[in-house]
């Protein structure tokens, strides 16, 4: 069976959170105001914490994709990319990404909504995402999740319907995450490495035996 390597995204192969930086973003081209900026960092603080409510942090995700013609959204979206995203993209990532697709398969999983992170995996070359995703009906966002966000549980479980429809083996699999929240993918994996982790998970990182690395 070839090899299956997987990517987290924001803070793993990106130096920064790519939803944040979409926060900040919106808010400099003043499609949502100043108070935005305010509740997403009450939510990042919320994450790094390791108690975000997910449902209400996707339902605030989404106010401005609602609020917003898709058209528009798709220009921000291509701008985003150019002058946020494409700063944040780390050489040593983008080196370990293409050995792993010279060695197997590569997937991203990121809880980070498709809206956002799917021009973010084509930049890496990388056409296997998977990703919280939004419902759109009629070039519009209804406001409704497709699925399940695809966070801690969620993610081992999205991760395992893809696996089991593309015919690999989870406990065979590579992971590289940095962030504690992602514990539940890193323990069904056979080789968990942790990249710039956060402090929760470098302490687990120890008592496991998992290497440590950086791209950054």
């Amino acid at each position: 069976m070839p090899n299956l390597t997987i990517f987290d995204l924001d803070n793993t192969l990106l130096a920064g959170d790519s939803d944040r930086a979409w926060g900040q973003y919106i808010v400099e081209k003043n499609v949502v105001s100043d108070d935005f900026l305010l509740q997403s960092e009450r939510f990042y603080d919320s994450y790094y914490d390791g108690n975000l409510d997910i449902e209400s942090f996707l339902a605030f995700c989404l106010k401005p994709l609602m609020q917003n013609k898709l058209s528009k959204l798709l220009e921000l979206r291509k701008d985003f990319i150019e002058y946020k995203i494409k700063p944040m993209m780390l050489n040593k990532a983008i080196e370990m990404v293409n050995k792993k697709k010279s060695e197997g398969r590569v997937i991203i999983a990121t809880a980070t909504n498709s809206f956002v992170t799917r021009p973010i995996a084509d930049l890496f070359e990388i056409d296997d995402l998977i990703a919280t995703e939004f419902v759109i009906k009629n070039n519009e966002f209804t406001g409704e999740v497709d699925g399940i966000p695809c966070f801690r549980e969620g993610k081992v479980t999205k991760v395992e319907d893809w696996v089991k429809t593309n015919g690999y083996d989870l406990s065979e699999a590579t992971f590289y995450s940095d962030s504690f929240n992602d514990l539940p993918l890193l323990e069904k994996v056979k080789t968990a490495i942790v990249v710039d982790g956060d402090n929760k998970l470098i302490k687990q990182a120890k008592s496991n035996e998992w290497e440590c690395i950086s791209f950054r």
